[in-house]
């Protein structure tokens, strides 16, 4: 930092050179009104002796007045240059007192609104860390200086996790909730860490967190893939691929982990295939729940201004209580028309399922970004129980979405 306090030094002399030139400046103004009064006093003496040589008959009258203006003439030349205007005196002491109390006044201002430790953290993150462990000693330097800041902390939490520190990476993540609240994301990462904290053992901390974040955000990527990992490990093989199909549908056509995920979901349905019959039939009539059957289409008027790729989001909410989905597909307009089935086995939250209330809608939203909150089509179904048997759901997207 010496080159921060050079230029504060020099930009300290700039001020004093402001409060001290002057005066300065006024100790000449001073010695030039000092010689002109001592000009004067000697043409004044002068013109006495003049006065008095004449009296005494010394000089002529002739004489007299050519004396003066001798030295009329000479006082003129003594003070030719110095009719400048006269400049205001100023105090000394006053500037003086003001040059010292200028740095004091300033290094306090400084030391108590200043950024010092900003600049020197400015600087070490601009130099790039050539190890994990230098990066990793930045950013805990950088939450020791800001423990408020909870974007050090969540880097902080995904470079332990990255060093498999999942410990540490759940201390992190609690703290970056605590500052920034608890979104569904940071909640996700959060019970991710735990969850591998702990040697993979499931918990209902762990199953309250991935709840919260997916009644937040159902398509919470860290949740839902997590939530796949504990079903695999537990033997929930139709759980797993329920989870990791919603994650697959949220992921972007162009993520390269949907290849991975792909893999999972491959090995966790050839392990359904070889359970016994009985216990696959068991696993799905579990799995099945209310279910409801949709005939999903586009209005003429609607199909004329969409594009064959854009996003088709099918899913049921409750008709009284949080407008969180119960259960939600995804299609593109490539797919339609097209006949779906929503139930139990693709809740998004497992206690939140359709069969968990007493009246439901159905809904569709065409969305060319592919965010389910928002879109620029709908259509809507009236409500429906979700007791007993149910005729195929017709639901047509026929109106424009209310931005």
């Amino acid at each position: 930092m010496t080159d921060f306090w050079i230029a504060a030094g020099a930009l300290l002399l700039v001020a004093l050179a402001f409060l001290l030139v002057p005066i300065l400046h006024g100790r000449r103004a001073q010695a030039e009104e000092d010689r002109t009064a001592l000009n004067v006093a000697l043409y004044e003496e002068r013109l006495g002796e003049l006065v008095a040589q004449h009296g005494a008959g010394t000089l002529s009258d002739e004489q007299l007045d050519a004396g003066r203006a001798d030295a009329a003439r000479e006082l003129l030349e003594d003070t030719e240059g110095s009719d400048r205007p006269r400049i205001a005196k100023l105090g000394r002491s006053v500037p003086l007192i003001a040059a010292v109390l200028v740095p004091l006044v300033g290094y306090g201002l400084y030391a108590h609104w200043g950024s010092i430790d900003k600049v020197q953290m400015a600087r070490q993150f601009s130099e790039q860390p050539r190890t994990v462990e230098e990066m990793t000693a930045h950013l805990e330097q950088a939450v020791q200086e800001q423990p408020e800041s909870a974007e050090a902390w969540y880097f902080l939490g995904r470079t332990y996790m990255n060093q498999e520190r999942p410990g540490d990476a759940a201390k992190a993540f609690a703290r970056v909730v605590e500052i920034a609240g608890r979104q569904p994301e940071l909640l996700g990462q959060w019970a991710q860490a735990l969850y591998f904290a702990r040697d993979r053992q499931w918990s209902e901390q762990l199953q309250a967190l991935t709840d919260e974040a997916l009644q937040g955000d159902p398509q919470e990527l860290t949740s839902l893939g997590l939530l796949g990992i504990a079903a695999f490990e537990e033997s929930r093989y139709q759980d797993a691929v329920r989870f990791w199909e919603q994650l697959v549908a949220a992921l972007p056509e162009q993520d390269p982990s949907r290849e991975a995920i792909r893999g999972g979901i491959e090995r966790a349905r050839q392990q359904i295939d070889g359970e016994p019959a009985a216990e696959q039939g068991q696993a799905a009539s579990d799995a099945a729940g209310a279910t409801l059957q949709i005939q999903v289409a586009l209005d003429p008027t609607v199909a004329a201004a969409v594009s064959p790729q854009d996003a088709v989001f099918v899913f049921v909410r409750a008709v009284s209580g949080p407008p969180v989905p119960l259960a939600a597909k995804r299609l593109v307009i490539a797919d339609l028309p097209a006949t779906i089935t929503l139930g139990d086995a693709d809740a998004m939250v497992p206690s939140m399922k359709i069969s968990s209330v007493e009246q439901v809608m159905v809904m569709a939203r065409v969305s060319r970004s592919g965010d389910a909150t928002k879109g620029e089509w709908m259509g809507q179904s009236e409500a429906l129980d979700t007791e007993g048997e149910h005729s195929p759901v017709r639901l047509v997207i026929d109106r424009a979405e209310a931005p």
